[in-house]
């Protein structure tokens, strides 16, 4: 009986022994990968032995990878992360995505050591960029390191396999960061090189537009930029560049020039197309009429373009017989489309010079059949500015008449205010001037000048009686026989100094003064007493004698007057002899 018991207590002892040899052992296994055989699938869970005393469920979504669906079945052999032995319910509690990420940990940190490339698929996105599948471990993608340019759409980057460098891992963290973009440029580097060295003038490329600008884009020759010009866009005018180019947009160029020292390239596009000034004489001649397109708008002109690539200008001057100085913005619009002549063609210059008014009779042609100068006409009142009237003569043509041609007794200031806009207007032809595309036209023309009438009986010397109208300081103011106006100046007012005093004269008295000198542009007469009294001095001391005689001027005078006197009965004397002989004469006659 000793024995047995002794037997048995070391049974039980044998066996607490190997049982706490084999929790040890299991405990060992908590935090590692072991491999387990998948024993179910469900929808969402999957059913692993993993040699416990019980099996684990893991997650169907941990064996998906890079978001595509999981492709295991039933007896597959997986390696799992084993948390804890069992849980609440006396499981093993597993990780598929654990185990993949210890994997790829170890591989990932080989390949960061050495700087090499890892493979990883986009699957998602998260703030400030994406999630990468590096075959278990999940990585974090900037959106700055998804290429070296600005990528609109990344969905044709999502789910598939690619390379991509390691940045930065932090295992304790669980971070990683990586960078596709540093995969690009290594290769972008290479391919540089490379085309660098194959380049030549001529050559045609296909490239990629990376950037615009307001003189030209550039262009990503796969590896290196190219500048393409906006005038090497096109052979037609080109506003900017964004009118023909979007980012992002493939196209084919041609290398112009390539300068190795600078590593300049400079590309076009329209070089890849026949040039449309070829020939262009012969399908453009001067004096034929073409239609086209406004295309641009100047303050000198407006481009018309005849067809694509081929623009002329048609400058201000040709574009309208009457519009000689309206902005070319007033008389066309952008994108009108216009008849225009052909003017002149310099290939060379590749220069094509248009003409609108061309294409339309002359008004002014028509104007001088209707019209001659010194013809009358009648029109409305178009406009009256600060220099004078605008009176309509036709449709399109309108003659001005000056401030000085529209009263001959008013300043043309104050004749202005008898005319208002929408009258019509009597008035003459001074002049035309085709060229210049002038008329002048005159008012006060259609009657005769009173002045020039007037002043027909006034020759300067001679001795006339006037009118005081005013009385100034510095002169009279005199009316003149047929209304005119003349002026005495205070110098002329007498020949003594002392009487040379324009308050001695009243408004209304009557004197004789000498003409002296008559302004017609003016329109004004001087006048001069003292002229007079000098003239009439000067003939008494002519034909009386002079004072070196001894006789004094008084008696002089004197002896003038009485001799006028005498002069004056004498004549008296005869006429009243004379008189009834007229008489007998005339009653004889009318028998």
């Amino acid at each position: 009986m000793a024995k047995e018991q002794t037997a048995f207590s070391a049974e039980i002892e044998n066996f607490e022994s190997l049982l706490n040899e084999s929790f040890e052992k299991n405990s060992a296994l908590e935090g590692a990968v072991i491999t387990g055989t998948i024993i179910t699938v469900d929808k969402d869970m999957v059913l692993i032995d993993v040699g416990l005393k019980s099996e684990g469920r893991v997650p169907l979504s941990e064996f998906a990878i890079g978001g595509k669906p999981a492709e295991i079945k039933v007896g597959d052999k997986v390696d799992v992360y084993l948390e804890r032995m069992e849980d609440k319910n006396g499981e093993a509690v597993l990780s598929r995505e654990k185990a993949r990420r210890e994997e790829s940990w170890k591989i990932l940190e080989v390949s960061c050591n050495k700087a090499e490339p890892v493979q990883g698929v986009m699957f998602g996105r998260v703030k400030g960029g994406f999630t990468v599948d590096l075959k278990g471990a999940i990585a974090f993608l900037p959106g700055s390191q998804v290429d070296i340019r600005p990528v609109r759409d990344v969905n044709p980057l999502m789910g598939i396999e690619q390379p991509f460098m390691i940045l930065k891992m932090d295992k304790s963290r669980g971070n990683i960061v990586v960078s596709r973009r540093a995969i690009l440029e290594e290769s972008r580097a290479e391919a540089r090189s490379e085309l660098v060295s194959t380049l030549s003038e001529g050559q045609i490329l296909d490239g990629v537009v990376k950037n615009i600008t307001d003189y030209g884009a550039f262009i990503d020759l796969g590896g290196v930029d190219g500048l393409l010009h906006v005038t090497d866009i096109a052979w037609r005018r080109i506003n900017h560049p964004s009118e023909v180019l979007s980012v992002g947009q493939s196209i084919k160029v041609q290398v112009i020039r390539f300068n190795q020292e600078t590593q300049r390239i400079s590309l076009g596009m329209k070089q890849l197309e026949q040039d449309p000034w070829a020939a262009i004489e012969a399908k453009f001649p001067v004096g034929t009429k073409f239609m086209g397109r406004v295309t641009n708008i100047t303050d000198y002109g407006a481009f018309v373009e005849l067809e694509p690539g081929i623009e002329g200008l048609v400058h201000h001057s040709e574009m309208s017989w009457t519009k000689k100085n309206v902005p070319p913005a007033k008389i066309l619009s952008s994108s009108q489309e216009v008849e225009v002549m052909v003017l002149d063609v310099e290939s060379a210059k590749r220069r094509i010079s248009l003409g609108i008014k061309q294409c339309v009779s002359n008004p002014w042609e028509a104007l001088l059949e209707k019209y001659a100068v010194g013809s009358e006409a009648e029109g409305e009142l178009k406009n009256i500015t600060e220099f004078g009237l605008f009176v309509g003569l036709t449709e399109d043509i309108d003659g001005m008449v000056h401030m000085s041609d529209i009263s001959w007794d008013l300043p043309g200031e104050e004749a202005v205010t008898a005319y208002k806009k929408g009258d019509t207007v009597r008035v003459k032809i001074l002049d035309i001037d085709p060229e210049k595309e002038r008329i002048s036209l005159g008012i006060k023309q259609l009657t005769g000048d009173p002045f020039a009438e007037s002043i027909a009986s006034f020759k300067k010397g001679a001795i006339v009686t006037c009118e005081v109208t005013g009385v100034l300081e510095s002169g009279l103011e005199v009316k003149l026989a047929g209304g005119l106006s003349g002026f005495i100046r205070k110098a002329e007012l007498s020949r003594e100094r002392s009487e040379q005093r324009s308050d001695r004269f009243a408004v209304g008295e009557k004197v004789d003064a000498k003409v002296t000198a008559i302004d017609r542009n003016t329109r004004k007469i001087n006048l001069s007493i003292k002229s007079r009294e000098i003239d009439e001095e000067r003939e008494v001391m002519a034909e009386y004698g002079s004072s070196d005689s001894g006789a004094s001027l008084g008696d002089i005078l004197g002896a003038a007057l009485d001799k006028a006197k005498s002069k004056s009965s004498k004549a008296e004397a005869e006429t009243s002899e004379e008189k009834p002989k007229r008489t007998r004469k005339k009653k004889e006659e009318e028998a």
